[in-house]
């Protein structure tokens, strides 16, 4: 019997593109500031495109996949998309892989929050309170780069810490702006569309930054500016086939294995290990993003029942 693919491949596939996002980061954040963000973002954008048309010539589609009539939304995503991209770059200067990823994890929140203004969507009570969660598990984690006196007064503070902290927070903001203008866009134009355009506007975007310091890579730089690329468009690939084989609601939980993978990536490459306020705060992250998703399907098999029998 030939083997059918089903959720199990498209909840493999997620995974995957959690593994390959995490490998990316860590492309990144083993450079460790030493080549231009603006030149980093170059080669992620421009490199991506390899597997992009590679899979959709496998499609037979190259023309049909990248054709679109709403350059204008492309542009607006893309340049939400590269606002995500320099800030999580810069935060890695600042913080290590696995607290930058979990502050990523607000990202799904502050669409909460944006649908609502901007998208006029009505917002449940169970989603208010994943936000109000994970914003709480962002504050434990910043509590961490606090120091305190003998007498409990605070006595400094990690600036650093805190410039990576706000970075992240402020790429949190970018992805989801690109997460609202994706829900746009969906069920308008091809994923392929998406992901292309999405590479377009981020590789022009940084070129405008060519004045400002690019470098000549030594081959060590160039193999993790090459991987940078080559994972981020498999990355995108994985996501979008994962969608094909599985409801976004049972891959939804799945998006929280890039914090197991880049525990283990730290340890493995930084021999760096997560504070307990960051175990902490992540785990209040994770919590509110898990509370809000098993609700959500609750709901949707108690109204699909209501439905067909109504």
């Amino acid at each position: 019997m030939p083997y059918q693919a089903g959720p199990a491949t498209g909840v493999s596939m997620k995974i995957g593109a959690a593994l390959t996002s995490t490998l990316m980061m860590a492309c990144v954040k083993g450079l460790d500031g030493t080549i231009p963000v603006g030149e980093v973002i170059f080669f992620r954008s421009s490199v991506a495109l390899i597997p992009l048309f590679i899979w959709l010539w496998c499609q037979g589609r190259i023309i049909d996949g990248i054709r679109t009539r709403n350059i204008k939304g492309h542009v607006v995503r893309g340049l939400a998309g590269t606002g995500g991209l320099y800030f999580s770059y810069l935060a890695l200067l600042y913080l290590s892989l696995t607290d930058v990823t979990t502050i990523n994890y607000a990202a799904p929140m502050i669409t909460v929050i944006m649908a609502a203004i901007f998208l006029r969507e009505k917002v449940k009570l169970h989603r208010w309170v994943a936000v109000i969660a994970g914003f709480s598990g962002i504050l434990v984690m910043l509590s961490g780069h606090l120091f305190f006196g003998r007498s409990g007064s605070l006595s400094s503070v990690s600036w650093q810490s805190v410039l990576g902290m706000s970075l992240a927070l402020l790429a949190a903001v970018c992805i989801a702006a690109a997460s609202i203008q994706i829900r746009y866009l969906n069920g308008k134009e091809q994923p392929g569309a998406i992901a292309f355009w999405f590479a377009i506007t981020t590789t022009i975007t940084s070129l405008f930054t060519l004045g400002f310091g690019w470098t000549v890579p030594d081959l060590n730089q160039l193999l993790l500016l090459l991987g940078c690329g080559l994972l981020g468009g498999v990355t995108q690939i994985l996501m979008t086939l994962s969608l094909r084989y599985a409801d976004a609601s049972l891959l939804a939980p799945f998006d929280y294995t890039t914090l197991v993978w880049s525990v283990f990536l730290g340890y493995l490459f930084w021999d760096t290990l997560p504070e307990s306020v960051t175990i902490a705060g992540a785990c209040l992250v994770v919590a509110g993003g898990a509370f809000s998703m098993v609700f959500e399907r609750r709901q949707r098999r108690i109204v699909s029942p209501a439905s067909m029998s109504g």
